[in-house]
């Protein structure tokens, strides 16, 4: 009998992360930049309050349907060429919503930004995962850091004079850091999807499908405990009257942003499903405690660092697993997370009340635990 070792990752350094760093960066300003332009998209294209969401609505659209048509290319191509391909798609998109004559022409655009945004995300965290859960949750707190940026450059560099120039600041400076991105692939190396070795007789993995059906719905409520928060805990706070409602909810993303960078300090300490477990165990509490007024904010907060963890650990836990080439399926079963948990909640707000806000989150949190602990006992069945 001969037994193959796991092939060992390849060490975490800065040259390994550096595309990660630019690239993610680049995604958390564009991902979190429409928003803040709406007036300028208004002013530019004369659309009204009610029409104008349609264009974020694409860009959302596009990255969601890129990740499991990026999941079937990784087969054929390298995550480099990925990678490369859907900077272009993503810079061509931006630079068309900035010179497109007519509204239509920059929805189109926002789209095909979004499919480049999306593509980027697939392969790279696909990539990142298969390192490991330090790797996939630094380059993905650096989104974060992104994402807070974005509406301080659309007020920095944007201008509402009705011209292409009003858009141009923001969007043509994601255009910019796509080239960026590409430059520092090319100079430090994009990484690509590390398969650990397996010993020539080791068993196939138990029931592969119903793995990754757990490790779906795992992230499925993730991402809907994660829009969850950002939709509704200002207005149950709102509701309960406290103050400082619009603070606290930027303490949770910074919080979900500080946490993604310790966890990826020290993730290599602990084991993954240990991890997205004590994480669930404490969602569950702090939705709990959010029902006592005096306490919400402070729960609101330590939420933000307990979900930092889940995302980019379950990522790194599925590529041990299954395959890493998984990943691109699940960023697609998180969008139907985000798409229904605001809608659920807001559907319990108006039927229970503000009091169904944080009990709805505690559910969802109890789910997410439920589903891990399927799935690290399938894996242990598995090994």
């Amino acid at each position: 009998m001969t037994t193959a070792r796991p092939a060992a990752p390849p060490p975490l350094s800065w040259t390994l992360l550096a595309v990660g760093v630019a690239a993610f960066f680049t995604l958390g300003l564009i991902q979190a930049m429409y928003g803040p332009a709406f007036g300028l998209f208004q002013a530019r294209f004369g659309v009204s309050t009610a029409s104008v969401g349609v264009i974020a609505s694409a860009h959302f659209l596009g990255s969601a349907v890129a990740p499991p048509l990026m999941g079937l290319l990784l087969r054929r191509v390298s995550v480099r060429a990925g990678v490369s391909w859907s900077l272009l798609l993503l810079a061509l998109g931006v630079t068309g919503v900035v010179f497109a004559p007519a509204w239509p022409l920059a929805v189109a655009s926002a789209f095909l930004g979004g499919f480049g945004l999306g593509g980027v995300s697939a392969c790279l965290n696909a990539a990142y995962a298969s390192v490991g859960a330090r790797a996939v949750n630094l380059v993905n707190a650096v989104f974060g850091v992104g994402s807070m940026l974005a509406p301080l450059l659309v007020v920095g560099l944007g201008r509402a004079d009705g011209t292409p120039g009003g858009l141009a600041g923001p969007f043509l400076t994601v255009a910019a850091l796509c080239a960026v991105t590409f430059a520092v692939g090319r100079v430090w190396g994009v990484p690509g999807i590390h398969a650990p070795a397996r010993a020539a007789d080791a068993p196939a993995p138990a029931r592969p499908v119903v793995q990754a059906a757990l490790f779906a719905a795992l992230i499925v409520c993730y991402v809907g405990l994660e829009a969850g928060y950002g939709a509704w805990a200002s207005r149950y706070l709102t509701e309960l009257g406290l103050p400082g409602v619009a603070l606290t909810l930027s303490a949770f993303w910074a919080a979900l942003t500080v946490g993604r960078v310790l966890t990826g300090v020290f993730a290599g300490r602990v084991g993954a499903p240990r991890v997205v477990l004590s994480c669930g165990a404490a969602l569950v509490a702090l939705a709990l405690v959010m029902r006592v007024p005096a306490l919400a904010p402070l729960a609101v907060i330590l939420s933000g660092l307990a979900l930092a963890p889940v995302f980019g650990t379950t990522l790194a836990w599925l590529s041990q697993v299954l395959s890493a080439r998984l990943v691109p399926l699940l960023l697609v079963a998180g969008s139907l997370g985000g798409v229904l948990s605001p809608w659920l909640l807001g559907q319990a707000f108006a039927r229970f009340g503000a009091g169904a806000v944080p009990v709805t989150l505690a559910v969802l949190a109890a789910l997410m635990l439920l589903f891990t602990a399927l799935a690290r006992r399938g894996a242990r069945a598995a090994a």
